[in-house]
């Protein structure tokens, strides 16, 4: 099945629908907003048998992969349900007036947030459910009171459809307004670039590539009246390795980072890039380790041709860059599986070359050796921004080690001190997102409880009527 690129009046229809829906769903409560979310979540689960291998057949992600993934989906749908319960999407603060004049009296102000009205959401190619028709995105939208519209990605279109049916289902069963969730479909950038461009559209939320959510975020500043693009567009996720972890652990954490490297075939979007070692025999150690534990792996088909010939084309770039020396040579259109590639590099090379900060997305990691903190703290500011840094090794309360948890955490959205990237946590404290070009909007998450927030604006009611008091956050 392949998408068929809607006309713009079919794409006008379910934003217009959406924009119907959107002050009847902003108005809505807590019961209403919770009842559609979990009902979303069992229909998901209820489909399961179907769901997983229709996915299968379009991704190649594997049952074990596909089944987990689709937990999570409806772990986000029901957590975002509880959220809203708790009270989350209609947070406010009532101070009242203080007689007097300024600056101590003031009237009487109430600070509210306002949902922004429909959002359109990019569905991503890696993650099948969890990032989209029903992904996070969706749900954190849908919690915060704003109907959304789907631009469903042609890498599952199959599933796509099955996923949107049910969401349609879900609607007219509880009688919630038809447009607070659509779906519209295309393969060709124009179908996107119509959604963003409508005038009723009051927000995007996008997970992809960098070169695709640089391109949507200029639609969205280009409009008459500019719009939020929360665009999540990967990043290299370094990960730092100080000799102290390395003499200690070197052998496990070589395989551990093998497997991050080269799981689901690399395709996810804090998937380790770069390994940032420090000239030491322990570093020598670990970096044969890698090779061997990286070369063992058998990744899987990546999910479309292009994404394969872009792996290769990445992996050419790297191999033909000046001063990197592949340790695992790369094998371009060898199968419909990409082997690993690993190269290495020193430090100021690797700074000096800002090709060498892009992200390659697939099974690909370049190894930069620092002889110095000052090289390895330069090496993480060439990036310029990442999802994800880890830092191994970092115990030692010391001055070199404060300097680079500096620089991790101005170049990162999450720092992890263990363990590896691949693998986020929906969970209240989550932070996925970071400086540029990992994301558009650092100071958002598009993981975890806190996502809602990025599409609630805030509203101070001065002197505001009993009535509207009364509604304690909620919109009128």
């Amino acid at each position: 099945m392949t998408l068929r690129d809607q006309t713009p009046a079919e794409i006008d229809a379910a934003v217009a629908a959406a924009h119907a829906a959107s002050n009847a769903w902003a108005a809505s409560d807590a019961v209403a907003r919770a009842a559609l979310l979990r009902g979303l979540a069992d229909a998901l689960e209820g489909a399961r048998e179907r769901l997983v291998p229709l996915a299968d057949r379009e991704t190649s992600l594997g049952p074990a992969r596909l089944n987990g993934e689709l937990d999570r989906t409806a772990f986000q749908l029901r957590g975002f349900a509880t959220r809203v319960e708790a009270g989350d999407a209609f947070a406010w603060i009532d101070d009242p007036a203080v007689a007097g004049a300024p600056p101590v009296g003031h009237p009487h102000l109430a600070r509210v947030r306002m949902p922004l009205g429909p959002v359109a959401m990019f569905a991503a190619s890696n993650f099948p459910f969890a990032f989209s028709v029903l992904g996070g995105d969706t749900a954190s939208a849908l919690a915060a009171g704003c109907p959304v519209v789907v631009k469903a990605h042609p890498g599952h279109p199959a599933l796509s459809h099955a996923v949107a049916a049910l969401a349609r289902d879900v609607v007219a069963a509880q009688g919630v307004p038809t447009g607070v969730f659509g779906m519209v479909e295309g393969a060709g950038v124009e179908v996107g670039v119509h959604l963003v461009q409508h005038p009723d559209i009051a927000a995007v939320a996008f997970t992809g590539s960098f070169k695709g959510g640089a391109a949507l975020q200029a639609v969205a500043n280009a409009r008459p009246r500019p719009i939020p693009f929360f665009g999540e567009q990967g990043s290299i996720n370094p990960v730092v390795a100080l000799p102290s972890a390395l003499g200690a652990r070197g052998a496990e954490l070589a395989a551990m980072l093998a497997g991050s490297i080269s799981l689901g075939c690399g395709q996810f979007c804090t998937s380790p890039g770069i390994v940032l070692l420090f000239d030491h025999p322990a570093s020598d150690a670990f970096t044969d380790a890698l090779a061997r534990a990286l070369g063992a792996q058998q990744p899987h088909a990546m999910l479309t041709p292009g994404m394969r010939r872009n792996f290769d084309a990445g992996v050419a770039r790297l191999a033909a860059t000046e001063g990197v020396r592949a340790l695992l040579p790369a094998e371009a259109g060898a199968g419909p599986a990409p082997r690993p590639f690993l190269g290495q590099i020193d430090a100021p090379a690797f700074a000096a070359h800002p090709a060498l900060h892009e992200e390659v997305f697939g099974p690909a990691a370049l190894i930069v050796r620092a002889a110095s903190v000052d090289e390895a703290v330069d090496a993480l500011h060439a990036i310029g921004g990442s999802l994800t840094v880890t830092l191994w090794g970092a115990e030692d309360d010391r001055a070199d080690t404060h300097r680079l948890v500096r620089a991790a955490m101005r170049t990162a959205g999450r720092v992890l001190f263990s363990g590896v990237p691949t693998g986020v946590a929906v969970t209240a404290a989550q932070q996925h997102g970071g400086p540029w070009p990992s994301s558009t909007r650092p100071e958002s998450t598009s993981v975890g409880w806190a996502a809602l927030d990025r599409f609630l604006r805030p509203v101070a009611l001065q002197d505001a009527p009993a009535w509207l008091l009364a509604q304690q956050g909620r919109p009128c």
